[in-house]
């Protein structure tokens, strides 16, 4: 089943430097507003389960706020250790409609260290 793109935010809802939390179904999804624009993810930190919407946006990366692991927002992977990624999503920006189109889930490992 393909999920369609939904209208999750406006753009001026989040500024640049700054994420936003959102609950879709059952999932917690974070979202980016970099300089090179908008991104998405699982919202939930594979480490110890952190609150990635919390976390800072430094560069290409949101690092969690409970352990600083760092996230690329656009690959989703962990440059501290490429073995560990997020879930991210995929993002359209329609006049000022924040568009996101879910990727499928992947099942999660209880706390990673």
């Amino acid at each position: 089943m393909t999920m369609e793109f939904v209208e999750v935010a406006r753009t001026s809802d989040i500024p640049v430097g700054r994420a936003k939390g959102l609950r879709i179904g059952d999932r917690s999804i974070a979202l980016y507003h970099t300089p090179k624009g908008f991104f998405a993810s699982d919202g939930v930190c594979p480490h110890r389960g952190g609150p990635l919407a919390e976390g800072d946006i430094i560069g290409d990366e949101i690092v969690c706020p409970w352990h600083l692991w760092g996230f690329n927002v656009f690959t989703g992977v962990c440059d501290g250790n490429r073995d560990i990624s997020i879930v991210t999503h995929e993002v359209r920006v329609e006049d000022d409609r924040i568009l996101l189109r879910l990727s499928p889930a992947r099942e999660t490992t209880s706390s990673l260290l």
